[in-house]
């Protein structure tokens, strides 16, 4: 990729590539610098807009290797510098090739839990609801939690825990036990709405590792083991995916003090970060709950820095739709099919 691009268009790159790092380069095709995942994640962390350079954000000094050296030794040169891709380059800097990780060695299978919460009345989606449980509504010909399912195995979990409540049987009926769908499942069931945390009470025997929770109406390309892998790196007890949202205020802004005007502001961008409702918890996050009680994930979160535990932010720039209204299934159903 060329250095004039912006972090929109590497962003796009990534999420077609599925390498997580981009090479930037000039027009005889040297290496200038490297653009990871986590760089941008960082950098939107710090503010910058999808409009920025990608050169102002890339590791200008990147870690590389020339052609010809052996599995092993580069399997070895990735563990010890951390790093999980390493270009290949000529004497001239010239990119002749990429080393990664994934392709060298096979994904281990996790044994992570991965807890959907599924168990809402879904009431902003009714009529839609009125039957069916809002994780179960068909997108592109299949129930939302299916794709939840499906893209968390394609991550290597395996191991799922759906808490249901709400027409909670048809949820049951239609997955069973897992088998057909390649993977094992339990099934947390609230005697009452325990809301998107306290179902995690119910978890027997609770979890002895990092696991990581999703919102079931949530339809997202988050690579969730990386973000699990992103919570154990940073020896966090909780960590949340969020999503920048932008708000172009329709008119022109005036800041006075007094009577006086101090500055003008015309149709003003605001950023903020939003929960996406996906979450990665260790298990002493779960002292925190009382059995039985009704507790979302925010106020779990809450009693967390309360206690002094390290909470961070997963800043999440893949495609990803919050299923909660009418319109959001049409857009569903229009980004599946497209």
């Amino acid at each position: 990729m060329p250095p004039s691009a912006t972090i929109k268009q590497a962003i796009s790159c990534l999420n077609r590539s599925a390498m997580q790092i981009i090479l930037i380069h000039d027009l005889r095709g040297r290496l200038l610098g490297t653009l990871s995942d986590g760089d941008i994640r960082r950098a939107l962390l710090k503010g910058y807009t999808l409009n920025k350079k990608i050169l102002t954000i890339c590791n200008n000094n990147p870690f590389v290797i020339t052609q010809g050296l052996e599995k092993n030794l580069v399997l070895n040169l990735m563990r010890v510098n951390k790093i999980t891709q390493i270009p290949i380059v000529d004497k001239n800097s010239k990119i002749i090739g990429l080393h990664l990780w994934d392709e060298i060695v096979s994904k281990p299978n996790r044994q992570n839990l991965f807890v959907i919460m599924a168990g809402g009345f879904g009431t902003r989606l009714r009529p839609f609801t009125n039957s069916c449980p809002k994780p179960m509504i068909s997108v592109s010909g299949k129930p939302i939690l299916e794709h939840i399912i499906e893209r968390a195995k394609n991550e290597c979990f395996s191991r799922f825990a759906i808490a249901i409540y709400y027409l909670g049987k048809k949820i049951e009926n239609y997955f069973e036990s897992g088998n057909k769908h390649g993977v094992k499942i339990e099934y947390l069931k609230e005697k009452k709405p325990l809301g998107t945390a306290g179902a995690l009470k119910l978890l027997k025997p609770t979890p002895n590792a990092p696991f990581i929770i999703t919102n079931g109406d949530v339809i997202a390309d988050i690579r969730y083991g990386d973000m699990l892998d992103f919570h154990i790196k940073h020896h966090a007890t909780g960590t949340m995916a969020v999503r920048t949202h932008e708000f172009k205020h329709p008119f022109g802004v005036v800041h006075t003090k007094g009577l006086e005007i101090i500055s003008f502001e015309e149709k003003p961008v605001h950023r903020s970060h939003i929960n996406a409702g996906v979450y990665a918890l260790s298990p002493n996050a779960l002292e925190v709950i009382k059995t039985g009680e009704c507790i979302d994930m925010p106020t779990l979160f809450q009693r967390l820095q309360a206690k002094s535990q390290k909470v961070i932010a997963y800043p999440v720039h893949e495609p990803w739709l919050d299923v909660g209204q009418p319109q959001d299934l049409i857009a569903a159903n229009s980004r599946r099919s497209g």
